[in-house]
């Protein structure tokens, strides 16, 4: 039986995925970097998040709601597609799968498409960043780190990093552009 081009490029396409996350993962092997992105991935989970959001109103009055605002609708939304999509696609996470793969920490669900850490980080730190483009800087390279800390960690392959953000930005501009 032959298989199709399509079906041959799908198949390269997650054997790629799977060498890129087992190369990721290995970073977790050095203990200091391994905790570092532990602490990103924690704070990733909401934590810093909620506080930016809660923040932003007493830094930046009117303006700082606003913001805030914008990033609760967008994370609610970002929120419903991330768990229609994961419990559509039911793709098991890297270390379930992969046998070079270690779990460094421990996952939030049972499924890896897409990154949800990644979708919240991209859309919260752009919509933050287009209302007070003085915080950028520490946003944008936040938001990284966070995406980095999924694949590193064994959570998820970076195809899953890579929905994940793709949706965030495109949440994060419908929600600039007036959702």
């Amino acid at each position: 039986m032959r298989l199709s081009n399509q079906m041959l490029r799908a198949v390269n396409w997650q054997s790629m995925d799977a060498r890129w996350a087992v190369r990721w993962n290995r970073l977790s092997r050095y203990r200091a970097l391994r905790d570092l992105f532990r602490l990103f991935s924690r704070l990733g989970d909401g934590v810093a998040w909620y506080l930016l959001m809660l923040a932003l109103p007493f830094a930046f009055g009117t303006a700082g709601l606003m913001a805030a605002f914008k990033m609760l609708v967008a994370g609610v939304a970002g929120l419903v597609i991330y768990r229609w999509l994961k419990n559509r696609t039911l793709r098991p996470r890297p270390f379930q799968v992969v046998t070079d793969i270690v779990a460094s920490s421990t996952p939030l669900d049972q499924f890896s498409f897409p990154s949800g850490h990644t979708l919240h980080a991209v859309c919260f730190a752009m919509i933050a960043s287009a209302h007070f483009p003085i915080l950028t800087p520490w946003l944008a390279t936040f938001a990284i780190l966070v995406a980095m800390s999924r694949p590193i960690l064994g959570l998820h392959y970076p195809s899953d990093v890579l929905a994940g953000a793709c949706i965030g930005a495109a949440l994060a501009k419908l929600a600039l552009a007036g959702m």
